[in-house]
């Protein structure tokens, strides 16, 4: 890809961005949210057109003006926000376009046994004809993967391919990446998480503010170098956790069970950070979904402040005093065709409704402040929030929660898919809320933060606390020890 541009209404997305992957290498593509990464990757997926520039193939120049068309160039792009169809079982995701065909009809039988043995490949051990919606998230990131190398391709792009994925299977895909180098695929690999770029990556190339900056071997990466070129400084201190917790307590749950949770009690002071880790499937998000009534409870107790409410559904939530960042914000999060403004307020839109009419200037004024506390890098309030970088719609989400001045807040994977320059941000955030008085209940699979940023760390295991540990004295493998059944 060489000097590629592309520009949208009062934003130019990329600047003269070139980059380019050998047959048989991984190289990754890093940067901070909004530098221009995945902009780069639609161009080359066909989903934008490049407004200048030119892209070759083997040496060959190309237009890519649609993503089939990538797809018959051997070009297969796993994008962060999952390209699947909900209501259509794997198999007919996997075969999506290009149905195996009998004597020109579809041929079912032909499909699943194929899709069969492709999950088998990747030790999938589910029916083909499951419907993607019943997936966990984390299946359905296999899945995508599954289908890119299905496809026989000769550059698959994995978008933030492990941001859902257990050790395990983050295990599995870089077994599956080294199998594909070895075939001669080129991968380029996306990702924030920079241990895996310094495991996997043969080069890797950083984008800041729509610019290429540099581009470094495996050799000449190190975390300082990396970080100083995505974000244009040193960043001394990543974790900036200072203050001590009141002894006042902000919240407290008691004996909270359904289906997914059994017996899972624990406090929050004010001013304190509750770290709580886990595995995947550990109980860690069902126990938020059942404090703020999304899921229904069989026992158990929430109290706010000394005093029991009752909590039916996130309404109920926010009235007592409980907000609840959502791991999944494409999902339960953002509301992709309204504007910054419109998502920042919709928590407390009777602030600013009277008689029935909404006062969109105070409004605005108020979407204002926080887009500029919080560094939303957009061109205003009235911009479509579809139209931002991840992390800069995480961003949003957070001020829409902060606008309601609940007491307690609930972050599920608050860092997810943010780059480390927006990490150090909402770090620092943190620790501001915490000095002013907030409760806050981080749930997160980074077990670095969980160290750095947590007063105490609840594990959870199988629907269970399974231990709780100080901030002193707290680490890695007592963590896990916990989190896989130790006790």
């Amino acid at each position: 890809m060489i000097n590629i541009s592309k520009r949208f209404p009062g934003v130019v997305a990329l600047r003269n961005v070139s980059f380019e992957v050998n047959k048989g290498e991984v190289h990754a593509l890093v940067g901070e949210n909004g530098a221009g990464k995945s902009t780069l990757i639609k161009v080359l997926g066909g989903i934008h057109m490049k407004d200048s520039g030119h892209i070759h193939l083997r040496g060959t120049p190309v237009e890519i003006s649609s993503p089939r068309r990538a797809m018959e160039l051997g070009i297969s792009v796993i994008h962060q926000e999952l390209m699947l169809v909900p209501e259509m079982s794997i198999a007919q995701n996997l075969f999506l376009g290009r149905s195996p065909l009998r004597f020109g009809v579809l041929s079912v039988r032909k499909m699943i046994d194929a899709t069969r043995e492709i999950l088998d490949r990747f030790e999938i051990d589910i029916d083909p004809r499951t419907p993607m919606r019943r997936l966990g998230i984390a299946i359905q990131q296999m899945v995508e993967v599954a289908k890119a190398v299905s496809l026989n391709a000769e550059i698959i792009v994995m978008d933030e391919p492990t941001a859902t994925l257990t050790t395990q299977e983050t295990e599995q895909l870089f077994a599956l990446i080294q199998r594909l180098k070895t075939q001669g695929v080129g991968i380029v690999y996306i990702s924030h998480r920079l241990e895996e770029i310094f495991r996997i990556a043969d080069r890797t190339t950083v984008l800041r503010d729509g610019s290429t900056v540099g581009t470094l071997s495996s050799a000449d990466m190190n975390h300082s170098s990396i970080v100083k070129l995505m974000v244009g400084r040193d960043i001394d201190q990543f974790f900036v956790k200072t203050n001590v917790p009141s002894t006042e307590e902000a919240l407290r749950v008691e004996g909270l069970s359904n289906e997914r949770i059994h017996d899972v009690s624990f406090r929050i002071a004010k001013g304190e950070i509750l770290g709580v880790a886990g595995l995947i499937g550990s109980g860690r998000t069902e126990t938020a979904r059942a404090i703020i009534g999304v899921d229904r409870l069989k026992a158990g107790s929430v109290s706010v402040h000394g005093r029991k409410v009752r909590i039916s559904n996130p309404r109920d939530a926010i009235r007592n005093g409980i907000g609840y960042l959502s791991e999944d914000r494409k999902k339960y999060g953002i509301i992709p065709d309204m504007t910054i403004g419109s998502n920042i307020s919709l928590a407390v839109l009777k602030r600013f409704s009277r008689a029935g009419v909404l006062n969109l200037r105070g409004r605005n004024v108020m979407a204002e402040s926080f887009r500029q506390k919080l560094s939303i890098r957009s061109t205003s309030v009235n911009m479509l929030i579809k139209n931002l970088s991840g992390g800069n719609q995480q961003k949003v989400l957070m001020a829409r929660w902060l606008a309601t001045e609940v007491p307690v807040l609930i972050f599920d994977e608050p860092t997810r898919g943010i780059d480390v320059g927006a990490k150090h941000e909402v770090y620092a955030l943190m620790s501001e809320l915490a000095k002013q008085g907030l409760a806050i209940m981080m749930i997160s699979s980074e077990l670095g933060e969980i160290l750095a940023m947590s007063d105490r760390i609840l594990v959870m295991d199988n629907g269970t606390v399974a231990g709780e540990l100080p901030r002193e004295g707290a680490t890695q493998e007592e963590i896990m020890r916990l989190a896989t059944g130790g006790r």
